[in-house]
């Protein structure tokens, strides 16, 4: 007996362990025990240096390959967006021993039906985030020189949808890489723009 746990069943199967991805991801959006809850996103900062940030994932559309995030349309990672729209998601899960790097493309959702439905589906505490004074990153004299709205203040919670955008990544590609005792296994998903798949294994 050794004491390890069994090997999951899409490992040397590469359907599998598309839709396995997949599946962690959509766990993330509602798990918070989940590695996947909080991916690192990285994009191009406005002086072409590389910016990364922990982000919580909102949502998955496994149909359209899309993940979907929150942020504030005062913060500076909207103008690198407009920039450059390309970011690269990081998430790893301990308990899975799963790593997932995506490369996408964003796209900002403000005044939309996307933007309406994710607001409306936000909870209080949440949507306090985006009524703060002053905005996200503007230098304050002391650490807590900011004003946060109450969850109990509806009104100052509306006040905050103004300030309020959906982020939905497009996927383009998608590597896995699962660390076993037995042996690593490493994949490698990508669609082209009509959205045929490629997919291969990579060397760990």
């Amino acid at each position: 007996m050794t004491g390890r746990a069994p090997l999951p069943s899409w490992q040397d199967d590469l359907p599998g362990t598309l839709a396995a991805c997949w599946s962690f991801l959509a766990r993330g959006v509602v798990d918070r025990r989940s590695g996947f809850h909080h991916p690192v996103i990285s994009s191009i900062g406005l002086d072409g240096a590389p910016r990364s940030r922990v982000m919580i994932l909102r949502g998955v559309d496994i149909a359209a390959r899309s993940l979907r995030v929150h942020t504030d349309m005062r913060s500076e990672k909207i103008a690198e967006w407009r920039a450059d729209p390309r970011v690269f998601i990081l998430g790893y899960d301990a308990g899975q021993k799963l790593q997932i790097r995506l490369l996408g493309r964003v796209s900002l959702h403000h005044d939309d039906a996307v933007a309406e439905a994710a607001w409306q589906a936000s909870r209080a505490m949440s949507r306090v985030c985006y009524g703060t004074a002053p905005a996200p990153g503007s230098e304050i004299e002391a650490g807590d020189a900011f004003a946060l709205p109450s969850p109990d203040d509806a009104e100052g919670l509306e006040a905050g949808r103004a300030h309020f955008s959906a982020v939905v990544m497009q996927i383009e590609s998608l590597e896995s890489l699962y660390l076993a005792f037995a042996g690593h296994r490493r994949a490698l998903f990508s669609w082209n723009a009509g959205g045929a798949l490629t997919a291969r294994w990579l060397a760990p």
